[in-house]
């Protein structure tokens, strides 16, 4: 069947887009190593036809400001700081170029900033960049932030679907009108420039960022790329960089979507032919539609950080490909260069990184960087080349003439945040994403006058349905409330039944006392972002299936199920598929979830077409083009209600394991293991370990000998309140842990009891999330039966079957902390060899499997 699925379904239009692949006029032979380079940067990358051409007025204008400007006010328009670490008086000291706000950073550190108070913050930091009295310039700085699905920082915003929504929407004209709505509402606010299009074509869905990824096909990304850049920008030759529009970044420069594994900030290994053909497609289309900077990228191309390389970011994308913006780091991504650190890193300004992103260490770095070109390191030649860049930007975006942020036309219209004619775009963005995957009976669409019950944790949760970057960075710790003027997909189900003349019940647990004629269960991923939402595999919610055990408890009540399923990726949900009888990948629709219900009623047909292929099995990377092509639902797939469904409801739903990789996942090893750190906490306090003996609280730390120096951990608790030794994740990010339940892993570890236990002492594991926040869960196993049983000073292995865990609410897709050894009693304990070992469940000192 799946064969022919893929011979039938991409048909029409998609067909042009399918063999449109990338092509250069050129095929050199590719090379397999970033420092052996034997072809030249002309014979695989092109000199671009960049429509924003060299204005003699312009570069004479740069000429005349650089000419008077002193080393100091030079390498403080390289500076860019974040707004949590300066303060207006900085700005007037030293004249920033630029500044930014993380996600999550709002003016006043008030996650409820109004416009007004957006504004008066960018006011501030403009008029003190402008003031001479200190640092002797008049160079207005701008404001650059994550605009990535609307202008997501900002209460009250317009939230479109995310990107592979987009692309799933196949409409490069609705592309660049979503950009310019966001370009406004940015503008409402005194910013000037936004960090976005993301053009990475992602070839391993596992990778945390897949959902800011248009496609797996390089050519919708090149064409969307252009779509947004002349969104944000304006046309060249029309309203470029107009009072309607904000400077643009093309990112991450480049192979972000490449790497191996889909690790983010990894290592992508690709030869430079395809580095060009697939990567770097998205700056062919967006440079020659004139974007104005380029955001260099956190991965390695073979090894070498793409912030301190020479070769691609000035023979390639300067020279070559003739890109005359600047080039900006990414968030301290100049840090991870060889032999660099946040605070000092000639190497990428020598390399061609123009603008420094460095947060919190911008003085320190200001400092060094000045001695450096003092002393030779860095030549004067490259300063004046990175500041002329920065220059050029500003005097084409006007920002020499224009009038200051509180004063621009756009900023007088606090209106235009989450403006009605805006939600509407969106509205329209939300129908054309969604994709049918499955329609058996002709399910949908719905009649709005049966008795309907909406049911699953995504119906009526407005931050789950946006997904990242939504308020917070990771999408976390919002309700409703954060999303004013914004509607749930449960909303727009509600209107439909209302005005249908049918009944509606949301029951997210899918109780009833009325048997439903039909039940909407919306259900999905938790939001995250990068970092954060790297998995092991695509298996949605494996060991802990609960979506699923709703879906199987309405289906074997005889009630047809309509899956509406959120995710930033496809993933394998065979056994979802099967529970249901129709399934609508919705993506993340962001604040105008009502939309979706515009199409599960028929008043849209589906228009959304897979961009990204869908997987067969729990492992599969796949891509269009592989030289073996099977997934389970290809590229350009998608229903509409007078189509054929394909899907049956014995889709295969074995997890096969796969066998090369078996060796155990270590915690501690003598040393503690990456990704982890170890904390002690106690009560409300908590440090990191530093030392070799601790105390906080009423948990003593040290380090102690089992076979060899130091390879141990010994942590005495004096009873006076519960503390623990935790080994958690660096940054508290998320760990994707679920290929240890595949292997039907063990948690294990030696401990030597060295006192009589008299209270509870606990193994735990958290996920992120605090208290009742989504994503949330935590759990602690007592152990303290186990350890009586041992005798005194002896070291034994104590293993934990890991589905004990999963039956506590452990959710290995998002574990922060892995292991941590509790008591609220005295006790005193040494632990050694942590480690999550293949195939010991069921021999497991504790185990719970069936």
């Amino acid at each position: 069947m799946r064969k022919s699925l893929i011979a039938n379904v991409v048909t029409g239009a998609l067909v042009s887009v399918l063999v449109s692949a990338c092509t250069t006029e050129n095929n050199a032979s590719s090379v397999n190593s970033a420092n052996d380079k034997p072809n030249k940067a002309s014979e695989i990358w092109p000199a671009l036809n960049i429509e924003v051409k060299a204005d003699p007025a312009v570069e004479s204008k740069v000429s005349d400001i650089l000419s008077t400007m002193t080393l100091e006010q030079k390498i403080a328009q390289m500076i860019q700081p974040e707004i949590r670490n300066i303060t207006v008086e900085d700005m007037r000291q030293y004249g920033f170029g630029s500044y930014l706000n993380g996600g999550g950073a709002f003016p006043n550190n008030d996650k409820h900033a109004t416009p007004d108070d957006w504004v008066a913050l960018a006011e501030k930091l403009y008029q003190a960049s402008v003031d001479d009295s200190l640092d002797g310039s008049t160079i207005p700085t701008m404001w650059g932030t994550d605009a990535v699905h609307g202008h997501n920082n900002v209460i009250g915003a317009t939230l479109f679907p995310h990107n592979i929504g987009l692309g799933a929407a196949n409409n490069p004209e609705l592309v660049e009108e979503i950009a310019h709505i966001t370009a406004k509402e940015v503008m409402a606010t005194g910013i000037d420039w936004v960090f976005a299009p993301t053009v990475a074509v992602v070839r391993d869905d596992r990778w945390g960022r897949t959902y800011e990824s248009y496609s797996e096909d390089p050519a919708i990304v090149r064409e969307y790329a252009a779509s947004v850049v002349k969104g944000l920008q304006g046309a060249a030759e029309k309203d470029f960089l107009s009072d309607q529009r904000v400077i643009s970044t093309v990112k991450h420069f480049v192979g972000d979507g490449g790497t191996v594994g889909g690790d983010d900030q990894g290592d992508n290994i690709a030869s430079e032919q395809d580095l060009f053909d697939i990567h770097a497609q998205g700056y062919v289309g967006g440079l020659t539609a004139g974007a104005q900077s380029v955001m260099a990228s956190f991965n390695s191309w073979n090894g070498e950080k793409l912030h301190g390389h020479k070769y691609l970011l000035t023979d390639v994308l300067k020279d070559q490909m003739g890109f005359d913006g600047f080039v900006v780091g990414d968030w301290n991504g100049h840090g991870q260069v060889a032999g660099c650190n946040n605070e000092d890193c000639a190497q990428a300004i020598n390399a061609g990184l123009d603008i420094f992103m460095v947060p919190s260490d911008w003085k320190v770095l200001y400092d060094n960087t000045i001695a450096q070109v003092k002393d030779g390191t860095i030549a004067m030649s490259r300063i004046d080349d990175a500041v002329r860049r920065i220059l050029r930007v500003k005097v084409r975006a006007g920002l020499f003439d224009k009038p200051s942020p509180a004063n621009r036309p756009l900023s007088a219209d606090r209106s235009l945040i989450g403006k009605a004619e805006h939600r509407e775009v969106a509205g329209q963005a939300v129908r054309e994403s969604l994709v049918l995957l499955k329609n058996k009976d002709k399910t949908l669409p719905l009649s709005a006058t049966k008795r309907i019950m909406v049911a699953g944790d995504g119906a009526d949760n407005i931050g789950k349905q946006s997904g990242g970057w939504s308020v917070t960075w990771q999408g976390t710790n919002n309700t409703n409330d954060d999303f004013p003027g914004g509607s749930s997909i449960y909303d727009g189900i509600k209107a439909h039944v209302e005005n249908g003349g049918g009944d509606v019940e949301l029951s997210v647990d899918g109780s009833f006392e009325t048997k439903p004629d039909v039940a909407i269960v919306v259900f999905g991923e938790e939001p995250y972002a990068e970092g954060h939402g790297d998995r092991e595999t695509l298996i949605y919610q494996h060991g802990s299936k609960k979506d699923l055990a709703l879906l199987e408890k309405l289906k074997s009540q005889g009630i047809p199920v309509v899956s509406v399923f959120i995710s930033g990726r496809p993933m394998w949900v065979n056994a979802e598929l099967n529970a249901s009888d129709a399934f609508v990948a919705a993506w993340l629709p962001g604040s105008e979830g009502a939309a979706v219900a515009d199409v599960l009623f028929g008043k849209h047909d589906f228009k959304g077409k897979l961009s990204f292929s869908w997987p067969s099995e729990p492992q599969q990377i796949v891509n269009k083009g592989d030289e073996t092509y099977e997934p389970l639902l290809p590229y350009g797939f998608g229903l509409t209600f007078d189509a054929e469904n394909v899907l049956s409801d014995s889709l295969n739903t074995e997890i096969k394991v796969s066998t090369d990789n078996n060796e155990a996942m270590e915690v501690l090893n003598g040393a503690v293991q990456s990704p982890w750190v170890l904390w002690l906490y106690s009560g409300d306090e908590s440090l990191t370990v530093s030392a070799s003996t601790h105390t906080v609280g009423a948990l003593t730390y040290r380090t102690v000998d089992k076979v060899v120096q130091e390879d141990a951990r010994k942590v005495t608790f004096d009873g006076s309140e519960f503390a623990a030794m935790r080994f958690a994740s660096k940054s508290f990010f998320r760990e994707d842990l679920s290929a240890q339940l595949l292997t039907q892993g063990a948690l294990s570890f030696n401990v030597s009891r060295h006192s009589d236990i008299t209270q509870p002492v606990t193994v735990g594991m958290n996920c992120e999330g605090e208290g009742d926040a989504p994503g949330s869960c935590s759990t602690q196993l007592d152990i303290s039966e186990q350890l009586k049983a041992m005798p005194v000073d002896t070291w034994t292995n104590v293993s934990i079957d890991l589905q004990c865990f999963v039956d506590e609410g452990i959710d290995f897709t998002g574990l922060v902390v892995p292991f941590e050894l509790g008591s609220a009693g005295k006790a005193s304990l040494s632990v050694a060899d942590i480690q999550f070992k293949p195939g010991a469940a069921e021999s497991a000192s504790i185990s719970c499997q069936d």
